[in-house]
């Protein structure tokens, strides 16, 4: 007997522009659409052509004329401000309107951009609400970027108005935000006409006259915008992937079928309802926080929890649950990194014992590959499913995942479940061609791509092509590598470049890092590839240990190498491997594997913008110099 999901999914792919008819049926439109699907000009396609619509008014005013306008639309979390704060829906609207006359006073109208750099904060959410109200396109850049980084965003998408805050919060340091602000224009070429700057209290930022203006003050003078009607194929924001060198790559999101799709989403995939609360643990400057902190909780008349802190050292590891118990929580989602650091300082779950997590129903993970370990942790001291699930920048939803709302399949540690209805998920070899179950191959999605994914790069359709669709013609090419087992279940087992060649064999590292991360003492781990002059690669791997570990690092590392080889396989040639206090990550939590196998392949590297610690690096190269690796790097 097929299974309710399995219906769906293959109706969906059958019949597309009849099932997403179905789904854009629960959004408001100003007017419907003429085509759901216009393949006219392939590869680029575009959904609900003709449609008028206004993403903050879905956000929000829909809501309130439904009566939902005393419920939270926020709640605002701050344990490094020492601050909890409810915002209903209408408290909400009220300022988005308010904020995007004062926009509109300076002039930012349809089609403009506007370039939002701020903290996790209200004000935040407001600033991208506002720049949809209008019918302006938002590009939110994470707060604490380097100069140089945001100076190349400017250039690209020439902003109207950049809107930022005096200061950041982290940990025990505050960032000035002004200064960095301030140095990026002085490096662009484009010089924005205005710099709208909330002045928080623990920093005053330094004003330039007749360009910069105070946030309170203009809000508070402006009368309040009402919704622009605008095309379902107009861009609703541009998010620049994280990590870029060079030129950056901006990822454009079209609002219809971004609506369409996160509204979708909401109910099938994470399994809530209108009046529940969610929370995605990540921050606006991700396309996570614009997905499902910002939009998707609220298209679906959710509570999103807005938190501004981090899962370990605000004040311990056990904030994530305080948050969960004290504003009843139904269903989290957060990257795999967070609970490692959690899993870490607290092994055995003790802090869990706090608190009340009785209304708590489902934690899901992405962001990185998940491994086993840290799901079934999960598993084991929450007591609710955990969902492991995988998508990009790009795709701004879930590709893969077990979908709560639809019918819950069986867990397998290691695969975030099945493709998503409206996914046609492929794994192929070089030359383009299926694979069968159980062989690695790159992941491919045939076109067209469903509503709310990418339909072309800022202003450069050409990149798109090249950058996504020209290796393996008819599909998107994601990047990742891995493989669909004969139950249907996708393995994404690395990044393409991350599957190595030892001595002729193709293997994953993301496989191996599987194999160390069970180790009972390995708290976090990573494998690269390394140059070898007899093998052509093999494969190093990095631990982080458990705190309270107590046995000798040389032990542990035999340890694992073993455990490779009974697993695995001779074939692996798994020999090396070093511990480590920590690893280079991105600010998203993503593992900086392309910048260690260059320290330890003795090559050039550029300092990636996006990392969280540059010291981080010089700990890398002393590690590995200890076991023969590494020059001194750039």
């Amino acid at each position: 007997m097929v299974g309710e999901f399995e219906q769906i999914y293959q109706q969906s792919l059958a019949q597309p522009e009849a099932f997403w008819a179905a789904a854009a049926d629960d959004i408001d439109w100003f007017k419907k659409w003429d085509r759901v699907k216009d393949d006219d000009n392939p590869p680029f396609y575009r959904w609900f052509v003709g449609g008028r619509t206004n993403t903050a008014y879905n956000a929000l005013d829909r809501h309130i004329a439904a009566g939902r306008g005393d419920q939270a639309a926020l709640i605002y979390d701050s344990p490094v401000t020492d601050t909890v704060s409810r915002i209903s829906y209408t408290e909400l609207r009220d300022r988005v309107a308010k904020f995007a006359g004062a926009l509109r006073d300076l002039g930012v109208g349809y089609g403009d951009r506007v370039i939002i750099y701020l903290p996790m904060i209200p004000e935040a959410v407001v600033a991208m609400l506002a720049t949809a109200r209008i019918g302006a396109v938002h590009s939110v850049v994470f707060g604490g970027f380097a100069p140089n980084e945001l100076a190349t965003r400017i250039d690209d998408c020439t902003p109207k108005c950049i809107v930022t805050a005096s200061c950041g919060i982290e940990p025990g340091r505050v960032i000035a935000y002004k200064p960095l602000v301030d140095a990026a224009i002085e490096l662009s070429t484009h010089q924005p006409d205005h710099c709208v700057v909330l002045q928080r209290p623990m920093v005053a930022a330094a004003m330039t006259p007749q360009r910069d203006l105070d946030w309170v003050q203009i809000e508070a003078a402006a009368a309040p915008a009402d919704c622009v009607e605008v095309a379902a194929t107009d861009p609703c924001y541009i998010l620049y992937t994280s990590g870029t060198t060079g030129e950056p790559k901006g990822v454009v999101r079209d609002t219809g079928g971004h609506l369409v799709a996160l509204k979708w989403s909401m109910s099938n995939i994470y399994g809530v309802n209108p009046g529940d609360v969610f929370w995605a643990a990540s921050d606006v400057g991700w396309v996570v926080g614009h997905s499902y902190i910002v939009y998707a909780p609220l298209f679906h008349g959710c509570t999103s929890v807005l938190f501004e802190g981090k899962p370990v050292g605000t004040p311990d590891a056990g904030t994530f649950w305080r948050v969960i118990a004290e504003h009843n929580v139904a269903v989290m989602f957060t990257a795999p990194t967070a609970i490692r650091a959690i899993k870490k300082e607290d092994p055995d779950g003790k802090l869990l014992e706090k608190y009340d997590l009785g209304q708590f129903r489902a934690q899901f993970l992405a962001g990185e590959r998940c491994d086993p370990d840290t799901l079934e942790w999960c598993q084991k001291h929450l007591g609710v499913p955990t969902v492991d699930h995988w998508w990009q920048t790009e795709t701004g939803w879930p590709i893969v995942s077990n979908c709560l709302g639809i019918e819950m399949l069986p867990i397998k540690p290691g695969s975030p479940t099945r493709p998503v209805p409206g996914w046609h998920v492929q794994v192929v070899d070089p030359a383009g061609d299926p694979l069968a179950a159980d062989e690695i191959g790159a992941i491919v999605i045939k076109l067209p791509l469903p509503p709310g994914s990418l339909p072309t790069l800022w202003q450069k359709d050409q990149r798109f092509i090249d950058s996504y669709l020209a290796e393996y013609p008819g599909y998107y090419q994601t990047g990742d590598a891995g493989m669909i087992d004969a139950d249907g279940y996708l393995h994404v087992m690395s990044r393409t470049d991350d599957i190595i060649n030892v001595a002729g064999h193709r293997l994953s590292t993301g496989g191996m890092e599987e194999v160390l991360s069970a180790h009972s003492d390995v708290a976090e781990c990573a494998v690269i590839g390394v140059a070898d002059a007899l093998k052509g690669q093999v494969p190093l791997g990095f631990l982080v240990l458990k705190d309270g570990a107590d046995k000798d690092d040389a032990a542990i590392v035999a340890e694992v190498v073993q455990m490779v080889r009974d697993r695995i396989g001779p074939v692996a040639a798994f020999k090396l491997a070093c511990v480590v206090q920590r690893l280079p990550k991105t600010r998203s939590g993503k593992i900086l594997r392309g910048t260690m196998k260059k320290i330890a392949d003795c090559e050039a590297y550029k300092m990636p913008a996006t990392i969280d610690d540059p010291a981080i690096l010089e700990e890398i190269t002393q590690a590995l110099q200890t076991i023969g690796f590494a020059g001194p790097g750039t």
